[in-house]
């Protein structure tokens, strides 16, 4: 079995409850979302359609040459879990190794994560606000992976643009405190509307958050500050 692969490389985490944190990325090709705003489009299949077909022993060769003390094998997209097959294989075989899974997701493929989910450690998952990403909702598939994803270490992203509605962000704060209130919430400013006033946005964003759940963090793409990949 052979995976669309993107990229494979090692960086400090610049997303979530990690940043700063030493991870090996494995960025897997195609998402099944095209958000306005995505700042990996060569990863979405959109435009050019260029990746490496990698077998289990290539990747698992590439995050080894790579992992030296590393916190974590970020497994990334696009949408990791269309590969989810691949990920049966690749998750056990980096358990057997001893190193600790992160799974990036954009938390829309509840099917997906169930059949890897005893081979995660830790779940980073996106909750899409539409009114953010110009996509279709996906509070349905957002429950049910939730769901799914809260036996395990989890919190939430959700990207805030100059277009994020308070009704939006409202609704994914009440589904996350449904299932656990104490699961830490990111606000995460768009990094295209940095200077055009969006962290406003989020410090309002962040009051009405806080009345429903117990963590609510505003931080950005700190990745781009360092100009990381």
């Amino acid at each position: 079995m052979k995976a669309r692969i993107l990229e494979i490389f090692r960086s400090v985490q610049g997303e979530g409850k990690y940043v700063g944190a030493s991870h090996v990325f494995v960025r897997f090709f195609e998402c099944n979302m095209h958000c306005v705003w995505c700042d990996t489009p060569a990863s979405i299949g959109d435009g050019k359609r260029e990746y490496k077909e990698l077998t289990l022993d290539d990747v698992l060769s590439k995050v080894n040459d790579l992992y030296g003390n590393s916190h974590s094998v970020s497994i990334t997209g696009g949408e990791p879990l269309l590969q989810k097959d691949f990920l049966k294989e690749f998750c056990p075989a980096l358990h057997q190794e001893g190193k600790k899974i992160y799974l990036d997701t954009n938390g829309t493929l509840p099917g997906g994560l169930q059949e890897i989910i005893k081979h995660i450690d830790i779940i980073a998952m996106d909750l899409k606000l539409p009114s953010s990403t110009g996509q279709k909702p996906f509070w349905t598939e957002h429950r049910d992976f939730l769901n799914i994803a809260s036996c395990k270490e989890v919190f939430i992203k959700a990207v805030i643009s100059l277009n994020t509605t308070r009704q939006d962000v409202l609704k994914a704060a009440r589904l996350v405190a449904d299932v656990d209130p104490g699961i830490l919430f990111i606000l995460q400013p768009n990094y295209l509307d940095m200077k055009k006033g969006v962290i406003d946005h989020c410090l309002e964003h962040q009051k009405t958050c806080a009345k429903i759940l117990k963590d609510v963090r505003i931080l950005p793409q700190v990745h781009k500050f360092m100009k990381l990949r």
